[in-house]
């Protein structure tokens, strides 16, 4: 079993009025086959957490830990957290001109598992991931987001988080922009890798649609910069008939 623990996560950025802290003392432990759902308002840090995990240099990190099964996170380099097993579905993914769909998931898997993968496999199980996804055979060809929409983007993240079986996966804001069919596709996708790998599951989300298909064991709910309750399923229930109006009159 692999343990992913944030103690009293105190983060900050740099903005145009000065410094800006964002994260205010953020507790958390995920274990592995456990999913976590962060919700909250906008602008409460759900993002900026996600981002400080995979190792964004936008973001000063003042106090506070990561660590990976003990391993200190925040020493590590961003592909040196990718190699432990840290994967950051990202809720607007960049284009990669230039670099293919195919070369670049098989350029990721030989990084992280430090051999290139069979490629007689590797074929079987791209194309196999790629038609559960509903990902048409050619994209495989094309560049990395490179002229994808929304839901094609999020359906490519989710085809690498199952090619490259992470220990934790990041998914922030994975249901933005999706329709109905896409969002059931993509959350099949998430709960397939977890079934493949016991991967953990941290779910960042506004809204709970999402969590119909992706069943979390923990809601967290995040308000200005910190965890403001934790509970289970029956929390996200509750957030979705009353809103978050009483942990920001609190807060």
């Amino acid at each position: 079993m692999s343990t992913l623990k944030i103690t009293d996560l105190h983060v900050s950025v740099e903005t145009d009025q000065g410094t800006k802290q964002i994260l205010r003392g953020v507790n958390l432990e995920i274990n592995s086959g456990e999913t976590h759902a962060i919700m909250g308002p906008n602008g409460s840090g759900k993002s900026t957490l996600a981002y400080t995990i995979a190792g964004h240099p936008k973001y000063t990190v003042d106090s506070g830990s990561i660590t990976l099964d003990g391993v200190d996170v925040l020493e590590m380099s961003v592909d040196e957290r990718a190699k432990a097993g840290l994967f950051l579905a990202m809720q607007y993914p960049v284009e990669i001109p230039g670099v293919t769909v195919t070369n670049f998931l098989r350029t990721a898997k030989t990084a992280i598992d430090g051999e290139a993968p069979s490629l007689r496999n590797w074929i079987k199980d791209v194309r196999e991931s790629m038609a559960n996804l509903k990902m048409d055979s050619s994209f495989a060809e094309r560049n990395v987001n490179e002229g994808f929409s929304g839901g094609e983007k999020k359906r490519h993240e989710i085809l690498q988080l199952e090619l490259l079986k992470p220990k934790f996966a990041v998914l922030d804001e994975t249901d933005s922009g999706l329709d109905v069919d896409a969002l059931k596709i993509v959350s099949e996708g998430v709960n397939r890798a977890k079934e493949n790998s016991d991967m953990g599951v941290l779910l960042i989300t506004h809204y709970t649609r999402i969590l119909r298909y992706i069943k979390p064991e923990f809601v967290h709910v995040f308000v200005n910069g910190k965890v403001a309750e934790e509970g289970g399923p029956e929390l996200a229930d509750r957030l979705e008939s009353e809103g978050y109006d009483r942990y920001l009159e609190i807060a």
